[in-house]
């Protein structure tokens, strides 16, 4: 039971919480206890949180899930775990982690609240309008920095990080309907009836518009944020995020994955090559030249 619970709180899609730490690494505090102790505390929270939210997920798709070729081996649907037990899981998880994140910090406490009752809406509502549904989405990853952001005294943290965040879950939301819809093909609708609304024209284009605005939106950030070095090496970084995106449209559109982008991040190569250079060259602009 214990072993289902937890694979229903899917820790591998915890690795999409790795944004909490946006305002922690490019304020330059990364390496400042004070700072680093409370965020690692709020992104436990955050996690368990997520988890929580899998659980509730998963009971409500439940026999969507059970007509899915991939869904259908989860603990819920292949019946390893009871419906009323993840319910009694998620209601114990909610009852711990929203106290303490006010114990943590008021504004932290708030933002997690945020964050459940916007994966809630996801779950019984949100999920069901098109373009809305991919719109929560990234509101969700706005949350996580918004998140960390509460429990930083952000002095360089600039706004514009925002609009590449959600202009990055946008695609990454995006990207994972066009996944579905090429895997699931005439039983898409059986699956999920959202995607009854969206054809891969429809999702090309849009996905095609939200790169080249990330694109943009990270460029304006590396030489126009207020707090970032005055010698505009930001802009260096640029080639990283235009190879990660242009990595990701391949391993969708070519490879036809993206289903799961937490499988990206952790299992294709070149991707985790670029993205740790990506970090380290951050790394060395902010807090070392």
């Amino acid at each position: 039971m214990i072993k289902g619970i937890l694979r229903t709180m899917r820790p591998r899609q915890w690795t999409k919480n790795v944004f909490f730490f946006a305002a922690l690494a490019f304020d330059a505090k990364l390496f400042e206890l004070s700072y680093l102790l409370p965020c690692l505390a709020g992104f436990a929270l955050l996690c368990l949180t997520s988890g929580t939210v899998y659980l509730i997920n998963d009971v409500l798709d439940l026999e969507n899930d059970r007509q899915h070729p991939v869904k259908r081996n989860r603990p819920l649907p292949s019946g390893q775990l009871h419906p009323r037990t993840a319910i009694a899981a998620a209601t114990v998880l909610t009852l711990v982690t929203q106290p303490l994140g006010y114990c943590l910090d008021v504004k932290f406490g708030l933002v997690l609240t945020a964050y459940l009752l916007l994966h809630l809406a996801y779950s019984f509502l949100l999920k069901h309008m098109v373009l809305i549904d991919v719109l929560a989405i990234a509101a969700g990853f706005v949350l996580r920095v918004g998140a960390g952001v509460a429990l930083v005294n952000v002095q360089r943290f600039s706004p514009w990080l925002y609009v590449c965040m959600t202009l990055l879950a946008l695609f990454l939301g995006f990207g994972k309907r066009r996944h579905e819809l090429v895997l699931l093909r005439e039983n898409a609708n059986n699956h999920r009836a959202i995607l009854d609304e969206y054809s891969l024209p429809l999702l090309d284009q849009i996905i095609t518009i939200v790169v080249a605005a990330t694109i943009i939106a990270y460029a304006l950030y590396t030489f126009s944020a207020e707090g970032l070095p005055d010698n505009h090496l930001m802009m260096l970084t640029v080639p990283f995020v235009l190879y990660a995106l242009f990595r990701y449209l391949y391993l969708i559109q070519v490879r036809g994955e993206g289903g799961a982008p937490e499988d990206i991040l952790l299992g294709d190569q070149p991707f985790i090559a670029n993205g740790l250079l990506w970090v380290s060259s951050v790394v060395v602009i902010l807090y070392v030249l």
